[in-house]
This record gives structure tokens, C-alpha cells and sequence, in this order.
């Protein structure tokens, strides 16, 4: 039994110990923590027989396997086990072309912990048991798997755990395979509350909105990806660790040289009051377009708006800014375009525009020149356009308004690529002779103007 009170789901799950187990728990289902913990039982029980018991992680990103190793050496100090502090190293990655940071512990009789992230050329060369955290949202995880299977040596363990993303993808196999290799732990939101997990699963349903996204992160259902434009492993390609966040967004981490860059394109999706206001910033470099800011709003005052517009405007090379010119936009543009010239373009929504704009972003995807965040709720917002067909035979993109927003990173994000896609024909502005109406943003409600609003 473990020396740290379970609940009953991650108690089976820890005195589960096949050479092949995979866990698909529902999202705050404490997936990590209870691996972790098993991780460390194992190498407690090595140690004190005198044998070594090496272990890898391999998680998404940098920050998510420092903090699987943060919570490694929680439950070291709960066994008292004289773990190393966590030191730092780095590993160059040829497919990359980047260096990425690894996370070791070791303990006194030899055994060791490395935590890094999922990378063919970073998993290479090791041998030990294999945790794959929250596999089924790695970049590649087909080329991953090959990488990381052969570090087994034929007679250590690999443990899987995921929230489902891709039907038919590795994970998706490993859950359905009927072989009998595989010990499976399947645990949807209702049973690990009836295990006494704290969820209040209506408020949290209520508040997250979105009844796909529910049902895929919570009650572990394989959705459909048919009629989604950007699919989640397409969207997997993008993801990178190098985007730190920030208390309004995100932002290319601290070691970048910001001077380097040579030219920027912003591209904002304008609202007020129900969706998101979001601000998204990429770099042009060779055959690559990648972010270096995104500022999300939500109910913030337009002044307040473009004051972080004229901050971006300001700390970046931008050479173009395309604004969501349509209804509430047509005034932030015109006051954009009087302070930044024909550096604005603004783009008006028309069926016809969402086409050209959802294409050009699938195509960068598809060249793997974008970059994003390793965001869920990004993800989730770049993967809910779906493309449609309408009686008349016209393609439609759209997606579901929910209380996270209107897939509003998706646009932003079109824009900026937009903008970038031409940049050397801004549309220009010329102001018209005459007395301009005084207007105040801020009187923009529901669609319409207030009284008093010019």
C-alpha cells in the first residue's frame, strides 16, 4: 500500500505493476501525481533490495516534465528517500534543430530519474522504464513511440498515460487493443468523483461550455475529427515549449534575442464583451513563421484594448497589423490607421475572406512553419473550426460560441499569417478631408451603438 493516501482508482492503478499498463483518466484526475508516486514506490523498493531501477520521463514540454520531477521528489521526501536535487542539463536535437533541457535525480544506490521532453532525438540512448506523460498530445508520437520502445531493453516497464485526442492514433490502439499486453485503467470524471475526487462536476461543466470539449476531456469520449479543419495532430506539429506564459498570453521565452527579429505581423480578432479579445504576434524567418506574442481579453474596455496594441505595435518590428474590421471593428481600425498609417489593413469577415484566410493557415500547418503554445485551451480553439457545407453548395468555417471565446486564437492567428503572407502590399490609408465624428469605443454594446456613442 502506498505510504500516501489514494482513492480507490489510483490505489488499483499503483499496486498494478504489469510491464505494460495505460492509463486514460479524465482531465484533474491526478494521472501525473499518481504515476509519480509509483515511480517512486518502485525505486524504494529497488534501492532497499540494493538494485538500480532507472526511470524516464518523457512529457510534452519542458515546464511539464520539470514539474513531473517536482512531483517526483515530493513523494521522495514522503518515502524519505535521499534523492539528488534536480539538476539541469541540456541535449541537442538534430530534427529540431534546438537544444532542450533534461531534468535528472539520482538516488544512492545508482538508480535514476530523467525527465524531458518527448523528442525522437532526445529519448535515444537510454535504457530504463519508460513513462509516456499525457501521450496522445506529443508532436509525432508514432516516431516517439519507435524512439522510446527500444529503451525498455526487452525487460523494463513502459507506462502510458493520455486524455483521449486522436481516434485512430497510437493511443487510441493501446486502449483498444484486445491482446492482453496492455493492463488498461480507464477513469471518466463520474467515477473518479464517486471515488471521492473534489470535482464539482456540474459548476465546472457549466463554466467550461463547451460540450465537445466536455466530453472529450472528461468523459473520455474519441471525437470525431472529420469535419474539424485543423486536426489536433496537425496541431501537435506546432506546439512548442519555447512560448513561455505571461499574465495576459504568451511570449517567446527570455532567451530569445528579440532584436533579432527582423519583421513582425500582428493580427487581432476584435470583441468587447461575449468572446475574446486576441492579440497575436508572429516573426517572418526564412520559410518559418512563428509566434512571438499572443494577449487574450476578455471584457476589457477598448481603451485598455489598444493600449496593448500600441504596446505591441511598439516593442516589435511590425510591418503589417490585420484588425477584424467587421461591426465593432470598423472604428478600431479607422483609430489604428490614424495613429499607425497604412501599417493597419483592416479585413472585413465575409464568407468568401474566412475561406481564403482558414486555407492559408491550414497550409502553414501542413508545412509546419507555425509555431503555438502547448496551451489546451489554444488547442481547443485552433482544432473548432469545422468546415461545412451549406445548401448552395459553399463552404462554411465557423465554429461554437462558447463561454472560452469563438475560436478566436484560430482568426488572430489567420490574420497575423495573413498579414505576413504579402507584406510588401499593406493597404493603404488615406485620411478624407472633413471633420471627423468623435466616437468613444467604449460605448459599443451588443452590436450597437449607445445613445451618445458618436
Amino acid at each position: 500500500m502506498a505510504i500516501i493516501p489514494l482513492l480507490s482508482y489510483q490505489e488499483s492503478c499503483f499496486r498494478d505493476r504489469p510491464r505494460f499498463k495505460v492509463l486514460m483518466w479524465a482531465r484533474g484526475a491526478r494521472k501525473t501525481f499518481t504515476t509519480t508516486l509509483e515511480i517512486a514506490d518502485s525505486i524504494f523498493s529497488a534501492e532497499s533490495e540494493g538494485r538500480i531501477d532507472p526511470w524516464m520521463i518523457a512529457s510534452r514540454g519542458e515546464r511539464q516534465s520539470l514539474e513531473a520531477m517536482r512531483e517526483f521528489k515530493r513523494h521522495c521526501r514522503a518515502y524519505s528517500l535521499a534523492a539528488s536535487d534536480i539538476t539541469e542539463d541540456k541535449i541537442w536535437s538534430e530534427s529540431e534543430g534546438r537544444w532542450f533541457k533534461v531534468y535528472e535525480v539520482t538516488l544512492p544506490i545508482g538508480s535514476r530519474v530523467l525527465a524531458l521532453p518527448a523528442n525522437p532525438d532526445t529519448i535515444r540512448g537510454y535504457t530504463g522504464n519508460v513513462y509516456l506523460d499525457e501521450y496522445d498530445i506529443h508532436k509525432d508520437p508514432d516516431a516517439i513511440w519507435k524512439a522510446a520502445y527500444p529503451v525498455l531493453r526487452g525487460r523494463y516497464r513502459m507506462v502510458v498515460s493520455s486524455t483521449p485526442m486522436r481516434k485512430g492514433g497510437r493511443f487510441y490502439r493501446l486502449v483498444t487493443d484486445d491482446s492482453g499486453v496492455w493492463s488498461k485503467h480507464i477513469v471518466d470524471i463520474y467515477q473518479a468523483v464517486a471515488a471521492g475526487l473534489p470535482f464539482n462536476i456540474e459548476l465546472e461543466k457549466a463554466a467550461l461550455a463547451d460540450p465537445d470539449a466536455w466530453a472529450q476531456e472528461y468523459e473520455l469520449k474519441w471525437l470525431d475529427e472529420a469535419s474539424a479543419w485543423l486536426s489536433y495532430e496537425l496541431l501537435s506539429y506546432a506546439e512548442t515549449d519555447e512560448l513561455e506564459p505571461t499574465e495576459s498570453g504568451w511570449r517567446l521565452s527570455t532567451e530569445v534575442d528579440y532584436y533579432s527579429l527582423k519583421e513582425c505581423y500582428l493580427g487581432w480578432d476584435i470583441a468587447r464583451r461575449r468572446d475574446l479579445s486576441i492579440l497575436w504576434v508572429v516573426a517572418r524567418e526564412a520559410n518559418k513563421t512563428p509566434t512571438v506574442e499572443i494577449c487574450a481579453m476578455k471584457g476589457q474596455r477598448f481603451d485598455a484594448q489598444f493600449a496593448e496594441f500600441r504596446r505591441l505595435m511598439k516593442r516589435y518590428p511590425i510591418r503589417r497589423a490585420c484588425l477584424d474590421q467587421t461591426g465593432m471593428g470598423e472604428v478600431v481600425v479607422e483609430q489604428s490607421q490614424d495613429e499607425f498609417g497604412s501599417r493597419v489593413e483592416g479585413v472585413q469577415f465575409s464568407p468568401v475572406v474566412k475561406q481564403d484566410l482558414a486555407i492559408l493557415l491550414k497550409q502553414q500547418y501542413e508545412d509546419q512553419s507555425l509555431t503555438t503554445p502547448i496551451c489546451p485551451g489554444i488547442r481547443d480553439s485552433l482544432h473548432s473550426v469545422k468546415k461545412t457545407t451549406t445548401a448552395a453548395g459553399n463552404f462554411r468555417f465557423d465554429a461554437e460560441r462558447t463561454d472560452l471565446g469563438h475560436a478566436d486564437y484560430f482568426w488572430a492567428q489567420a490574420l497575423a499569417v495573413h498579414g505576413a503572407s504579402n507584406p510588401s502590399a499593406p493597404v493603404e490609408f488615406r485620411a478624407l478631408p472633413g471633420k471627423r465624428l468623435a466616437y468613444n469605443l467604449n460605448d459599443y454594446v451588443g452590436g450597437n451603438w449607445r445613445d451618445g456613442g458618436w
